[in-house]
């Protein structure tokens, strides 16, 4: 490997891309541009307080916060002493933040804001290590007893740097790449959470897997929205970038970042599928309520663009006439849709839950390629990605060198390397389960290799559906077909021991309100609208008409509306935004026996 551990990685930047922007944020309206050298001073003296409060190789500190600077260094400043960051979603429950800081043994925890220090406040009496408290934003309130400012920690680390300049890199020197670097709670659909334990060797090792085939460069620009406490980020738009002495730009929020991507223009992203597939909705929505026209240019475009696509996607010569059309195809309605996603991206990657190939096919009919990835917080993530020169819609792409992959008899995906990870901490049952003597981890996922031995993922192994007639069916795709339509959010496909498929969908609000206003229908709210009979049967003819082509046994014979949108704070979704499956069957449990009964 080139570097040593993160902390070295991370220093080294200090003397090769002093001068280079490394992050940039946005503050009282204007973006704030930090160099590497900036950083990396700071980071050494948080590290430096950090050791002055007793922290050591091995100990761990909590960090509950949105994509900032200061996640970013109190990360490198961590993992710089041996020590281990604990990210906790800030969408997360006190009880949740409790059970993450007394299983993980924090010592410290740094918080964002108010909102997030009283949610460790209200558990502080319950903590069983952690024992020093600090916090990134006051606003001004003040804060309680035994809390501290963010700032004390550099002012602390002054203090040991005036007597010994060189304390911090001589730590650095005493970091292995097998030692612990992070333990990562699994937000998990079932069950309780469990803290996967990554060293230096398994990110380090899986940002070289994934970098030997996907180019990025110093000179590319990230902007950061996908949570950092998601492995997905943290590897790709944290690490990664880092190791490639790339700027990171964090978004405001994400309702911003459509607008933080005119401003930034990257020329990589990564995020999960629900930003594609709500781009996607919104500029069907923008088109069908536009002039006949304009939607047929539009739709023209788009057949051209996924004749053009597809020709290259399976590397066959494209046609003079095709090649003619699709430069006609972006200079009518194409550069539109780049230019709203910043009009210099080279490539986005998708991971986290699958994107619809409908989806990705329409990107990249629109020139905008979207590198479908998979892996999980177990391995560091990645296990196989899209390459911009080697792709196909529907699959997550090639294995990534440095990484074995074989199948199980029922075709469960199994990967071995260097990116697999320790194991769950304090769990070795759940470890045992999960990696076999030989060093296989068993991801649960289903899948198989392709002709052209890219990886498809049919589903997870706990969601096959087994209806009461035998038949086995995968939800995933049919839920991704589903979403292509505008007027539905999310939907959830039910069925197992059942005599047939069903649905929960969540309309889209905002789509309906259109599509009424058109109809001359009126509705004030989402329970008013879930309750007219013209919205069921729209709903109903979208189903039959984006499920197309599914075996008899696939087809969805009858849905039932969800009482409202699935959400991180209904506990229907986890932060990483997937929809918790066995949650929202049980929620809805009398509704789906009283659709089935009917």
């Amino acid at each position: 490997m080139k570097f040593k551990n993160l902390g070295d990685m991370f220093f080294s930047k200090r003397n090769t891309y002093a001068d280079k922007t490394a992050y940039m944020f946005k503050k009282e309206g204007s973006w704030q541009e930090v160099t590497f050298k900036e950083a990396v001073d700071k980071v050494e003296k948080i590290s430096a307080g950090f050791s002055s409060l007793g922290i050591k190789k091995g100990d761990a500190i909590a960090i509950v916060s949105q994509n900032r600077l200061e996640w970013a260094m109190t990360d490198y400043a961590a993992v710089s002493l041996g020590a281990l960051l604990v990210p906790i979603y800030p969408s997360l429950l006190p009880d949740q933040v409790k059970y993450i800081l007394n299983d993980s043994e924090a010592k410290i925890v740094v918080a964002e804001d108010q909102t997030q220090l009283q949610k460790v406040e209200s558990v502080k009496t319950q903590l069983s290590h952690t024992n020093n408290f600090f916090v990134l934003d006051d606003e001004g309130k003040g804060i309680p007893a035994k809390w501290n400012k963010y700032a004390t920690l550099m002012e602390k680390g002054e203090i040991i740097l005036k007597k010994d300049a060189g304390f911090i890199t001589k730590q650095i020197d005493q970091v292995s790449a097998d030692d612990w670097a992070t333990i990562i709670y699994t937000s998990g659909t079932t069950g309780e959470p469990k803290g996967a334990i990554l060293t230096h060797k398994n990110l380090l090792s899986n940002i070289e897997s994934a970098t030997s085939v996907l180019d990025v460069y110093d000179t590319d620009v990230f902007l950061s929205f996908l949570p950092l406490s998601h492995i997905f980020e943290r590897m790709a738009g944290h690490y990664l970038s880092c190791y490639h002495s790339c700027t990171v730009a964090y978004a405001e929020s994400i309702d911003a970042v459509a607008q933080n991507l005119t401003e930034i223009k990257p020329t990589l992203m990564v995020s999960v599928p629900r930003l594609y597939e709500k781009i996607f909705a919104r500029v069907i929505d923008m088109i069908e309520s536009g002039p006949p026209l304009k939607r047929k240019i539009f739709y023209w475009a788009v057949g051209v663009g996924k004749a053009y696509i597809n020709l290259v996607m399976e590397h066959k010569s494209v046609p003079g006439l095709l090649s003619l059309k699709q430069k006609l195809a972006h200079k009518l309605v194409f550069h539109k849709l780049q230019d709203r996603v910043g009009g210099r991206t080279r490539f986005f990657v998708s991971g986290g839950a699958p994107l619809s190939a409908d989806i990705a096919e329409f990107f990249g009919a629109a020139g905008i390629k979207i590198l479908e990835g998979y892996g999980l917080t177990e391995t560091s993530p990645v296990i196989a990605v899209n390459l911009e020169d080697n792709y196909r819609f529907g699959t997550v792409g090639p294995i990534v060198p440095g990484v074995e992959v074989k199948f199980a008899e029922d075709g469960e995906i199994l990967t071995r390397g260097d990116h697999v990870m320790v194991g769950y901490f304090k769990k070795e049952e759940e470890t045992k389960e999960a990696i076999d003597d030989e060093g296989w981890f068993y991801t649960g996922d289903i899948g198989e290799l392709d002709d052209r031995k890219m990886l498809k993922i049919t589903d997870r192994k706990k969601n096959i559906i087994v209806t009461s007639g035998g038949k086995n069916i995968a939800p995933q795709p049919i839920e991704n077909m589903l979403i292509t339509s505008q007027y539905i959010e999310q939907a959830l496909v039910i069925g197992d021991k059942r005599k047939f498929c069903s649905a929960i969908i969540v309309p889209s609000e905002e789509n309906m309100k259109s599509w009424a206003k058109e109809m001359k229908i009126e509705f004030s709210n989402y329970s008013e609208m879930i309750a007219l009979s013209e919205i069921n049967k729209l709903i109903q003819s979208e189903i039959e008409k984006v499920t197309i082509g599914l075996a008899s046994y696939e087809t969805i014979k009858n849905f039932i509306f969800a009482k409202g949108p699935f959400t991180i704070e209904t506990g229907e979704l986890t932060p990483s935004l997937k929809i918790k499956r066995n949650i929202v069957e049980k929620n809805y449990a009398s509704d789906i026996d009283k659709m089935y009964a009917a």
